[in-house]
């Protein structure tokens, strides 16, 4: 009997699933919705002269959103960015780098998956509210136009060197794992569109566990921006 327990719990859940869906042959479409993003993202930085400023990058994203029930939705959204870093030798660490100090070109895809909620006031304005998991999965490689003398065999100036020390860094011990919490605001432009406000942060809760002597501040990010909804 206990073998066939996994079993008869999973028939149940699927069950309970689609018990929510509405019984139209269109109701199961008519959870979806989409909207594409355009936001602004704040990378923080306290590393002193061994980096430079603190990023402050352009994005582009969107999210799909799947309505459970009620005001409850399942949400998958994306954001893009990317920006340059190098290896800080001394930091035992990546850093951001401008231009001219540059060995890695970072393009970043931002991904969560989170439980929304909305909150409408009236028919021109709701609230939302939402976090989960989200991961930032990078794509590194070496910086472009580099110049033959940024390889030197040297690991404190050498572009390849440090470009592979970027790498395994961001993606050695979950340091790509960073939990979402956000909430924003839905405005009606018309019959057709939604215009929404969001703002962000995540938490670099890969801390907890690489016990590394950081700046405060560091490995957190913060994101405000705009979304535009297509009306169903």
């Amino acid at each position: 009997m206990r073998s066939r327990l996994p079993r008869i719990w999973a028939i149940f859940a699927i069950l309970q699933f689609f018990a929510i869906l509405p019984l139209k042959a269109d109701g199961f479409w008519d959870r979806f919705s989409w909207s594409l993003a355009g936001s602004v993202l704040f990378f923080p930085e306290d590393n002193g002269n061994e980096g430079d400023p603190m990023p402050v990058l352009p994005s582009f994203g969107g999210a799909a959103a799947f309505r459970i029930w009620g005001p409850v939705s399942i949400e998958l959204t994306e954001d893009l960015y990317f920006t340059n870093y190098r290896y800080s030798q001394k930091l035992d660490r990546a850093v951001p780098a401008a231009i001219e100090n540059r060995s890695a070109f970072v393009f970043g895809f931002f991904t969560g998956l989170q439980a929304l909620v909305h909150f409408p006031l009236n028919d021109i304005v709701s609230f939302r509210a939402y976090g989960g998991p989200a991961a930032d999965f990078r794509a590194i490689t070496l910086a472009a136009d580099l110049h033959p003398d940024d390889f030197t065999g040297n690991p404190e100036s050498d572009a390849g060197m440090q470009t592979d020390s970027v790498r395994e860094y961001f993606w050695d011990r979950g340091r790509w794992f960073m939990p979402v919490l956000g909430g924003g605001a839905d405005f009606s432009l018309n019959e057709k569109f939604l215009l929404g406000i969001d703002a962000r942060i995540w938490f670099p809760v890969y801390r907890l566990w690489t016990d590394e002597d950081l700046p405060g501040i560091e490995g957190w990010r913060f994101g405000i921006g705009l979304r535009v909804t297509p009306r169903g």
